[in-house]
């Protein structure tokens, strides 16, 4: 079997896969159309965000069996052509969860203690305790909306902490088999939450689904978290939601404005992103939440084994 490396992951994997017997090909300097040129004839492909897999790949690349994404979202690949086409895709939210869980637990501290602008300050020798004094998590509600790997791992990661944890799953039921959250719907998280956490893929469903009108049906200002993809959230709304208060702090991994890479933003910088950066109740982050020297290898791990179980060599 012929698996093509479109991005460079970690090296655990291609050697894994080399030592079964798997070819592995890396072809990370190559573009589109050199790729479909040079390597039609690919079963397998590994890719994390470099380009968009649609139904003009698929047409060229006839004996593709599967797609792996070196990560946990899937929104650069059609999922359901590809499943139409009998092309199987593969992912490793496994892999990146507890990196992820920890960043958003550690920005929200961060954020809660004034750590950022603390530290800043007595670089500066400024020494100001009042000033900086901050908040604690005991005794308040947390909503975290999609539990799925990464929901469920912030939640788990909230034990402790003496707060009440209330999840909400739009697509499932019954699924809390632990006691430390709650099942919940979405009216009472917006009732009780004093944080908010969300943890969803980006699709036409979820789109700016983060913006005025569903700040505003929260009955407490509060704070929020988005490790999630950045254009769930509409940036101008929530930059009027903390200048009014709404929300009293941010903890942004991922913005809108990132380009399909995530690697990098975009050139023009909107005047919204402007006012975020200056905003002191704001924590920002690379899209680095689920990126740690230890989800990479797990995710190389998690990748490794559903292909050797989905795609046995004989």
């Amino acid at each position: 079997m012929k698996i093509l490396f479109i991005d460079i992951v970690h090296p655990y994997l291609i050697q894994t896969l080399t030592s079964l017997g798997y070819t592995c090909i890396e072809a990370y300097s190559l573009g589109m159309d050199e790729i479909i040129k040079q390597h039609a004839d690919a079963q397998g492909i590994v890719i994390r965000s470099r380009f968009k897999l649609g139904v003009d790949f698929f047409v060229a690349m006839p004996q593709l069996q599967f797609i792996a994404r070196f990560g946990a979202g899937m929104e650069n690949i059609d999922v359901s052509l590809a499943k139409s086409k009998g092309i199987r895709c593969i992912h490793a939210p496994e892999g990146n969860r507890t990196a992820l869980a920890e960043h958003a637990l550690g920005m929200l501290l961060a954020l809660m203690n004034n750590l950022m602008r603390a530290d800043n300050e007595v670089r500066k020798h400024l020494w100001r305790r009042e000033e900086n004094r901050g908040y604690e998590l005991e005794g308040l509600t947390v909503g975290i909306i999609g539990y799925g790997n990464m929901g469920s791992a912030f939640a788990q990661r909230l034990q402790g902490f003496g707060v009440k944890v209330l999840c909400y799953d739009k697509y499932k039921t019954n699924y809390i088999n632990n006691s430390f959250c709650i099942e919940s719907t979405l009216e009472q998280i917006q009732q009780e939450a004093d944080v908010l956490s969300i943890h969803l893929p980006y699709n036409e469903e979820t789109v700016f689904m983060i913006d005025a009108s569903f700040i505003g049906q929260f009955a407490k200002s509060f704070y929020f978290i988005n490790t999630s993809r950045g254009k769930i959230v509409r940036t101008d709304d929530v930059v009027d939601a903390l200048k009014s208060g709404k929300l009293r702090g941010a903890c942004l991994d991922v913005l809108e404005y990132e380009t399909l890479s995530f690697e990098s933003l975009g050139k023009e910088e909107p005047a919204a992103f402007t006012e975020l950066k200056q905003m002191q109740q704001v924590v920002l982050s690379p899209h680095i939440a689920g990126w740690t020297h230890e989800s990479n290898r797990k995710m190389a791990e998690v990748i490794a084994e559903k292909i050797q179980v989905s795609f046995p060599l004989k």
